[in-house]
Parts: structure tokens; sequence; C-alpha cells
């Protein structure tokens, strides 16, 4: 009876203690780990921390047990209150702020997600950031992302099985190949230490003399050739034909500052022009240069680059400007852009896109034989624009005879100007008809149309059903357009104009383009108004498309004798682009549909209307999900003039903007710099390619630096892929990718198909994925056109080997003088598989140039019918776009390690299966519209994605390998897992030999080239998924009790505790328990407001009795009697259940006696 008043005293003494309450539920010892250390809440005893408290009185914290570990709540969980709740969510909060080396709180509390919106308030009143990820909620010091592998409980988790057979003979090729190599290795010592060839000295000849005697011959050529071009030049202004044009060039208002040009660029090495639409400045800029160089007599020595943002702009200039002077293309005037080019050994004036320039620079960094550099339409802020004008500041000291020029359509060249040391800059005023603008309000107005809640729904067919129908859906968010406009139209009343314009207004959705308001401004047009072209602004080629259609259908803008529509677009073939600029027949008005890209460079000057719907399809970039995202947004007030410019080239002009005027003025005034916005990673791999130490530190000179985290994603991209090393040099792969023009990914797919010699289909992939999409979808047709697509696919589960199919049977049905047929049949681009075949010879050329390829076209695809080791060299390429592919009981789920859930899009052939039989999908685009797309995809299986994808790196447990960073597992049998390791390691030596472009692997490591082919091609994917796998240790199940001597003599544990706790007058004990991730069960006992935790047991049952035996260690504590009276041995602790019923028993025995 001693005993019992002894644990009775000592459980009142330990619930009865005098606390000083916090606004937090006393009721529940919570814990939440905050990343870098745990913090428990509870109350908070006098003198005591709460941790103290509970490390005094309890054998296992609660912060052991805290709700971070576990996927699902407590059975018996009570509520506590929100306000409660939140309450302590405001303590914690305080608590992350206060302390510097915490970074964020991770709660997996059920109480959390259903508080997590009051949660979320409270953190953004503080500072911080808040998420939820599934049952997982986040308070953060820094930005969130949207999916967080590290917390994501079915993250892939996959089981590696291979039949025996193909593994045995696996290993045994492998261990054939490391034989010969430690044979061939022990050879090669001795041969070196035999023959030590002794060193020759070779002596030089002098060669300045010849160079001397080359350079005056060469200035002697030069000057000859001069005089020439200045004779020609005479002769054609002297004629009837040149006297007319000169005439019409006089006209142009830059010709009243030809002189001050001219003297500007001679005194200064950097100067900026500016010049409004019309002005004549690419045109006439460049040839000011040029004729007052030959004027001169130094026409020859003279060399101008002038580059342009757009192919097609380059081509019109030049076209334009060997007209001015009188000549064929490709003679004094040439141009070059990808794929096509005309120019000639006499070419002074160069117009090219930025990217060709930049290509030079890769292989003449200091530009030699170049004199002048003309960058325009700066004002756009391409990013290869910016970089270009980067590296030519940084060449600039290097070449002090180098003059640049930078040409501006808009007024904004002062941020260029002071970018160079303040560099002079000359305004040129434009030369154009007045053009009146019309804005939503006055459209309304004029036209009378009457905006509805249902006209305005853009109607993208068939094809598009889902993104018509989400026109409709309620938005949860706001979005960037809509909370502009809400804001702006908040500030305007429209009083001068009338009810119905009003009630339009109030009804306007700014989300929609406005097919109808499009359709019914064209209509009054071309009833209304006066004769001329008119050019429509739209966002991307879905609208064009849908809009043609729709246009089309009309009885009065379809008919083709009235109308004759044209679309311009940059994934249009060149020829169709040219059409824009030529004048419809009489009494027949021209309708451009285009894009953005028609803002600028490019001018039709019979355009008289302009409709401008006011948004353009931007591709932005999200650094924090390293995501690209496609979404239609607001252009800037510089785009919206650049667009009204466009007309009055010829006559007075009219602008419609489908947007209201106060909506204009919230425009930001200069678009945001493509720099800012997209993805670095090819923009990086170009930047070492200069021989730059950092590339952090050679962006952080641009006129705008990028966000730290964009070219962190960039460069760890390219270590992920081999092109860097971890110091950031450029590997030897490296080197290689930055010939290449074309994304890294796909130029490492491509030098792997060559090394493969699988060259054939590779090529075709990767120009197919360098250009459009050949499979066209028409809106009335869609079904079969995705029927011949599935065709072309065979029930291979890839696009990529559909697109290589589609290509070769036209190569054949062009043989056989078949290829309209066979286009027209089978719903292909005709233009996109030309451009296909020129970049397939341009890829072929330069890989000839660098070794990679053999003259032989049977050699290098020796291996091109192994449709298995084609499936690994695409995954090698577009690894890490990676998708893994779990199948539920009707559908299937894709999952990336960046996205989280993602979904296929609808022109995908993987989209129309019900089941693919492949774990992963590889891809090489996705994009963010309103959910992730992935686009083109390719099924491979475990074998493809272990040996080709990224590092792999060993688990704690046996057969465990980890990759991208421990995102997707393996589990295998350990001899695989072994023999996966070495095969990997193997090949990454092999490759890394074919840098030097005589070795043959498939020579030197014959039998590992076959044990890789083996592995690939055997692969039946018999594996599974799995979720919930614990990698951070190995497991050792113990049954409870085990090596524990409170139970020792088989009492149960539980059965004790209750009568120990009933005969001391208290309330049975409580238990809790939790199924954890790992499939084992923890349980929790609770006793007057105490709990404790025991370990993780393989059931329930013997989780309660862990539990009970970590509270009886606890009592066995209480007194210190009983600590002395039963110390025992020091080496064999005392079995506290047997004491106890000895007590118990004595007590009862005493207690008899004294009756």
């Amino acid at each position: 009876m001693r005993f019992t008043k002894r644990i009775s005293f000592f459980l009142w003494q330990a619930t009865n203690l005098p606390t000083r309450s916090l606004p937090r539920n006393p009721s529940l010892c919570r814990s939440y780990h905050i990343v870098g250390a745990p913090i428990s809440s509870g109350d908070v005893v006098k003198g005591l921390s709460y941790g103290q408290i509970c490390r005094r009185f309890i054998g296992y914290t609660a912060e052991q047990f805290s709700d971070d570990e576990y996927e699902c709540e407590f059975e018996e969980h009570k509520a506590s209150s929100s306000v409660a709740n939140v309450d302590e969510w405001k303590w914690k909060l305080g608590i992350l702020l206060a302390n510097d080396s915490e970074r964020e709180i991770v709660s997996r509390d059920k109480r959390d997600r259903r508080d997590y919106e009051q949660i979320s308030n409270l953190a953004k009143r503080m500072g911080l950031y808040s998420e939820i990820y599934g049952k997982v909620v986040v308070a953060s010091k820094v930005p969130l992302p949207n999916y967080r592998p590290d917390l994501d409980d079915k993250r892939p988790q996959r089981e590696v099985v291979l039949p025996l057979s193909l593994q045995r003979r696996v290993e045994g090729l492998l261990q054939e190949h490391l034989d010969r190599q430690q044979l061939n290795s022990g050879k090669a010592n001795e041969s070196e230490a035999d023959s030590q060839p002794p060193k020759q000295t070779e002596e030089r000849p002098d060669e300045s003399s010849d160079a001397f005697l080359d350079g005056s011959v060469m200035e002697k050529v030069l000057q000859r050739r001069s005089m020439r071009m200045r004779n020609m030049q005479r002769a054609w202004q002297e004629s009837p034909e040149g006297r007319t044009m000169l005439e019409f060039r006089k006209s142009l208002p830059s010709f009243k500052d030809k002189e001050r040009l001219l003297q500007a660029i001679a005194r200064n090495q950097v100067i900026v022009v500016s010049g409004e639409t019309g002005c004549g400045k690419t045109t006439q800029l460049p040839q000011y240069i040029l004729e007052s160089e030959i004027e001169s007599g130094r026409g020859a020595f003279c060399n101008i680059i002038c580059t342009q943002p757009r192919r097609i702009s380059a081509m019109a200039v030049a076209e334009r400007v060997s007209a001015e002077r009188g000549e064929p293309l490709g003679e004094t005037v040439g141009f070059k852009v990808r794929l096509e080019g005309m120019r000639g050994k006499n070419t002074q004036l160069l117009f090219c896109t930025s990217g060709i320039l930049l290509r030079r620079l890769l292989s003449d960094r200091n530009l030699n034989g170049i004199t002048h550099v003309f960058v325009d339409e700066i004002h756009e802020r391409g990013m290869n624009e910016d970089f270009l004008i980067i590296v030519l500041k940084e060449l600039l000291p290097r070449r002090p005879d180098l003059r640049l020029v930078l040409m501006s359509a808009t007024l904004n060249a002062e941020l260029f100007s002071n970018y160079f040391g303040g560099a002079p800059t000359i305004h040129i005023p434009g030369f154009t008809h007045p053009v009146k603008a019309h804005f939503l309000e006055d459209v309304l107005e004029m036209t009378g149309y009457k905006l509805t809640s249902f006209n305005q729904v853009d109607d993208y067919g068939q094809e598009k059903t889902w993104k018509t129908q989400k026109q409709l859906m309620p938005r949860k968010r706001k979005n960037q357009i809509t909370s502009l406009v809400e804001e702006a139209l908040s500030k305007s009343t429209f009083e001068s104009y009338s009810s119905r314009t009003r009630d339009s207004l109030s009804s306007w959705m700014p989300d929609c383009v406005g097919f109808n308001l499009i359709e019914a401004v064209l209509c009054h047009i071309c009833r209304k108004e006066r004769p001329g072209a008119v050019l429509v602004f739209l966002t991307g080629w879905d609208d064009i498309s849908s809009l043609r259609d729709q246009i089309k259908a009309h009885p009065l803008l379809g008919d083709p004798n009235r109308v004759l529509l044209l679309m311009c677009h940059g994934s249009m073939a060149t020829a169709e682009q040219r059409l824009i600029f030529e004048r419809a027949p009489p009494n027949i008005r021209k309708i451009v549909l285009a894009t953005n890209m028609a803002e600028a460079s490019i001018t039709i000057n019979d355009v008289v209307f302009v409709v401008d719907c006011g948004k353009a399809k931007e591709t932005t970039y999200d650094a924090l999900n390293n995501t690209p995202c496609l979404l239609p947004s607001w252009i800037s007030q510089a785009s919206a003039r650049q667009r009204r410019g466009r007309a009055g080239r010829l006559l007075p002009g009219e602008c419609y903007h489908l947007y209201p005027k106060c909506v204009y003025e919230a425009f930001s005034e200069y678009q945001l710099p493509e720099l800012l916005r997209t993805p670095l990673n090819s923009l990086c791999l170009q930047i070492k390619s200069l021989q730059v130490e950092s590339i952090a530190g050679f962006l952080s000179a641009a006129l705008q630096a990028p966000e730290p985290l964009t070219v962190q994603n960039a460069i760890g991209f390219l270590k992920m892929i081999g092109a860097l090393d971890e110091k950031e040099n450029l590997t030897d792969l490296g080197k290689l990718l930055s010939i290449l023009p074309v994304d890294p990914k796909l130029g490492k797919m491509l030098i792997m198909g060559a090394i493969f010699h699988c060259f054939d289909p590779i090529l075709t992939i990767v120009s197919g994925l360098s250009v459009r999409d050949p499979f066209l979808l028409p809106q009335e047709k869609k079904d079969l056109a995705l029927s011949a697509k599935l065709r072309f696919s065979a029930k291979d589960y890839s696009d990529h080997m559909a697109l290589v199919r589609a290509f070769e049977g036209w190569k054949n049905a062009e043989r056989e003088g078949s290829a309209y047929e066979y286009c027209w049949r089978n719903f292909l681009s005709a233009q996109t598989l030309q451009a296909i075949h020129s970049l397939r010879k341009q890829f072929n050329y330069i890989l000839k140039e660098a070794g990679l390829v053999h003259d032989d076209s049977a050699l290098n695809n020796k291996l091109s019918h192994n449709q298995s080791l084609v499936r690994a060299v695409i995954c090698s390429g577009l690894f890490p776009g990676i998708a893994s592919v779990v199948h539920r009981e009707t559908s299937m789920s894709f999952k990336t390690m960046d996205d989280g859930q993602v979904s296929l899009y609808a022109n995908s052939v993987n989209s129309r299966f019900p089941t693919i039989p492949y774990p992963w999908l590889v891809f090489g685009e996705k994009v963010k519209v309103n959910a992730v797309l992935i686009r083109d995809s390719t099924g491979v299986p475990d074998s493809s994605l272990i040996l080709f994808g990224g590092a792999l790196s060993t688990g704690v447990q046996v057969g465990h390998l980890k990759m991208l960073d421990g995102y997707i597992d393996f589990f295998m049998d350990p001899n695989l897992a072994d023999s996966y390791v070495k095969l990997k390691e193997e090949l990454n030596k092999l490759l890394q030999k074919k840098a030097n472009p005589s070795v043959d692997i498939h020579k030197e490591g014959k039998y590992l080239m076959l044990a890789v082919q083996e592995l690939v091609a055997g692969d039946q994917c018999e594996g599974r998924f799995v979720f919930g796998r614990d990698t951070k240790r190995p497991s050792q199940p113990q049954l409870a009790g085990e090596n524990n001597k409170l139970s020792k003599d088989g009492t149960n544990p539980k059965s004790l505790l209750q009568t120990l706790l009933m005969r001391a007058g208290h309330s049975p004990p409580k238990y809790k328990t939790k199924h954890l991730k790992t499939n084992e069960f923890r349980a929790l006992v609770e006793f007057k407001g105490m709990q404790f935790v025991g370990k993780p047991q393989r059931n329930k049952t013997l989780a309660e009795k862990d539990a009970a035996v970590e509270a009886l260690a606890w009592l066995t504590h209480t007194s210190d009697n009983s600590t002395d009276q039963y110390s025992g041995d020091a080496d064999s602790p005392p079995d506290v259940t047997d004491n106890m019923l000895k007590l118990l028993g004595g007590k009862r025995r005493r207690r008899s006696k004294g009756k």
C-alpha cells in the first residue's frame, strides 16, 4: 500500500504543479518541426521550460512523436478550437522570425489543414510565406514552390525486376569487359615503360617576311576592288532608276540627319539611335556607312554586320536594301539566317539574326575584319540581343577601331546610352501619316456592338473544346490581366458615352481575346471604311487558326472575291510569310492575322487599319518551380504604340484598340526583357564557350541582370547533363554542345546517337524538335488526323518514333513523286518536313566537321534498327525531363520532380492509350498554360533510365539506388544494383574516351556495348511502383519487448500498468496508435495528462505494449528508495515488472498482517 501511495503521490505531484498558461491548447502535447531544430508546444511550467518538463517526466518526449513524421492522425484525437490553433501558430511563427538559423515550419497536423486559410493570412501579415502540400502545411521565410518532392509521400519508388537469365548474361559480359580492360591496361603500362621517345625540337621558319608580302598584295587587291565598287555605285546613282530611288530615299526623315549620323559614328565608338516608325533607320543607316566608305575609296575594306531579331525581317530588309542599290541580292548586300542565306565573296553589308553573330563570336572573339556592327530593335530586349550587347561591350576595348550602332524604335535610348558610359544619342523623327486611335469605348460607340457574357466567349472549335469551356468557369484567383483591369476600371466612369456602351463595358471579359468583337470590327471596316489592308494582332497560333476558321465561315469576310485572308506567324514557312508583303488584287481587302512579330522590323506598306487585342502570349520562366509558362499577358505601352504605328505608312490610318483607354494607361511602359523571363540553359552554355570564368559574374554585367535562382537552375541543368563539371568548366561534351545551334539537351541526344551508331532516327528527332510539329490537326478532321499519327506510332508509345516513321515515309514518297498526296493523306505539313530535311543536313555537316560522324552512312546507322537502343539514346538527351507512369484503376497518373502531377498534351499519341506498359516517360518540353502539360514523350524501361539518365548514388539499404538527388528510388537485388553501378561507371569512362574522334568505342568496349544492348532490350518492365518505403535507415524490425527486461517473464505490460494505476486510484490509461509510412505502428499511452511513446512495431498490439513498457520504465525511477533498493548489479538492470508485482504483493501481505 505504501508503494501505491508513493506512485499516487507522484502522479498527483506531476499533474498539479502551478503553471503559467500560454494561448495554446494545454490538453495535448504537440510538436512541430522547424527546419534545423525541433520546437515543442504546450504549457510552460513555472521555473522550467516545457522541454525540460518533458525530459524530466517522459522517457520519449512528445517531440519524438511529432505529427511531422506521420501520414495520419492518432485514433480518438479530439479536435481543438480553431482560435486556439491559430493563436498557437502566431506564437510559433514569432519564434521562427526571431531565430535566424531556422528557415521553415513543417506540420502534418490535420487541424492545421483545417485552419490553413487563417494560418496563411497570419503568415502573410507577418511577412512569411505559406503553402499546403497534400497533408502537409509549411510556413517559410523564403518563397515556396508549388510542389515539394521531399514532402511527397508518393514520390516515385520503383522495385526493379529483371529475368534472372538476363541478369546473368549481363554480369558475364560486364566481367569479360573488366577483365579485358585490366589486361589491356597492363600491356599499355609495359609498352610505355619500354619506349620513351626522345624529345624533338622543331625549327619553325621565319614567316614574318611572307606575311608582310601577303599583306601588301592583299591590300592592293582590296584597293582595286574598292575602285570598281565606287565606279559601279556612281553609275547606278546616275542612271534613271538610281535617280528615282535616290529621290525616294531623300524623302525619308533619316536623310536630313545623314551627315550628323556619319560624323557621330566616325567620332564615337558607340552611338545610340532612336527612330520612330517609318524614319528609315533600318534600311538607310547601314547604307550611309557603306556608301560613304565606297565613295572614299575604302569600300572593300568596309565590312558591316546588321543584326535583326527575326529571320523574316533580316531577309526582307536585305532584299529592300539590295533593290535600293540596284543590284541582285547576294552581291554587295546579303543575308544569313539559320538554314538559309545569300551572300557572296564581295558582300560588304550582311543582315543576319542576332544568333548568327553570336555564333561567329564563339569562333572569332575579336570579330576580325568587321568594321561596323548595327544591333537593330534593341528595344525588344530579346535574350540574344542583351547577350550580344554584353559581349560587344567587352570586345570594344580590344577593338578600338570597331564601331557599334544601337538602334531602337522607342524613346528608351538613355538606358543603353548609360550602359555604354554615356554614349551619344541621336533621335530621328518618324514620317507617318496621322493614325487615329479608337479604344474599346469608342469602338463600341462607333459600331453599336453590344457585349454580353456569352458573345465574348472565344470558340476554339472541337480540337480545343476545353479551352472554349474554360472561359465560362469562375476563376479562383485573379490573374495579372484581370487584376490590372479591375483597378483601372474602378477609376473610370465613362460618363460621356451612351448607356448601351457603359452596359457593354460593365460586361467586358478581359480574359477573352474577343473573336466576335474582332469579327464585328472587321465587318465595320469592310462595309463602311475606305480601302486599305487590315492588320490584326492576336496572341498566338491557336488564336490565329481559330479566328481564321471563324472568319472563313462568315458570309462577308469569308468571301474570297471580297477578302484576302493571310496569316503571319514565326513558325510558318518563309514563302508563306512573304505573301503578306504583296498587294491584294483590286477591290479585294487584305486582312493579315499576325502575332507580335509584326510589331517591328517588318513593314506591310499597304496597311491602313490595325486591330489590337492588347495581349501577347509570352513565355515566362518560373524559376522557383523551374517551369516555363506560356500565358497571355497585357502588352506594354511601347508595344501598343508600335502596333498603332503599323498603320498610316501610305495613307492616314486608324487603330482599333480592343481595351479601354484607362487600361492602356495602366500598362507598363516597356516590356520585361526576355533575359528576365526565360530559362538560360543555352545562354549559359554559350557564355562558357566564350571562356568566361563565372557565368553569374558575366550575367551580372547585363543591362538588367537575371535572378540568381534562374542562373543557378541553368548551371545545375548543365552540370546534370554533363556539359559542365563541378567547377563550372566546360567538359568535352560541353565543348561539342556549344558548337551545335540547338538546345543543349537535343545536342546531347544528337551526339549520343552518333556515338551509338543509331544516327539517322536521332537526327530526324532532333531536327523535328527544333522546328514546329509536322503533324497537323485540322478542326474538322481531328479524329482522322490523330488516327494517322497513331498509325505512325505503331503502338510504340512514342511521339518521337512516330515522327521518324512519318519523315521516312515522306522521303520515300518524295522519291516516287507523290510527296503532296502523302502529306495530304496523313495530315502532315510539307513545309515543316522540308525544314526538318534542311536541319538534318546542317547537323550532319557540323558533326562530320567535329569527327563524330563517318562518311559511311551504313556505319553511322549500324544499330538504327535497335529500337530499344534508340529509346535509350532519346532518354539520354531528354533527361531530366522524366515523368513516372503510375496506373490506377481506370486511369494513369504522371508525376515530375519539379511539378508533381502533370498531364499529357492532347496531341500526344500516349494520351490516346488507356495504359502504357513503360514505367517512365521522357519528354523534351513542358509548358504551364493552366496546368502543366508535357508535349512529345517516349516510354522507356527502368534499365534505360538507370544507364542513360542522371548520376546514380547508393542508398543506405543494400540494393537501393537513387537518382535526381533522391527524388527517384530504385530497389532491387543487391547483385543487380552492383551491376548497374559498374556498368554505368564503365560506360561513362568509355564515352569520355570518345572526346578523341579516332577512338572506336564499339571495338574497344565491345562487350560493354553488348551488355548495354542486352539490358535495354531485355528489360520487360516487370517491376512495380511502391510508395512510402523508408530510405533513410536500414529496416531492422524488433519485437516489442525483445531484449527488454521489463517484460522478460511474459507479463503483459498493458495489464500491469492498468492494474497499478487502478490500485493507485487513477483512471485506466488510454492508448492512441498511428500507422506510419514504413507500414509500422507506433503507440502513445496517456494518463493524468502525461504521454509516453513507444518504438515502431509491426502491429498495433505490440506497439501498445511497447508504450506501456516505456511508461512503466519511467515509473520505476520516481522513488529514490526504489532506485537505491532495486539498483542491483550494475551490469544487470532490475526487472521492474517483477519488482512491482512483489511490492504490490508485499503490501497486501503487510496489510493482512495488520488486520
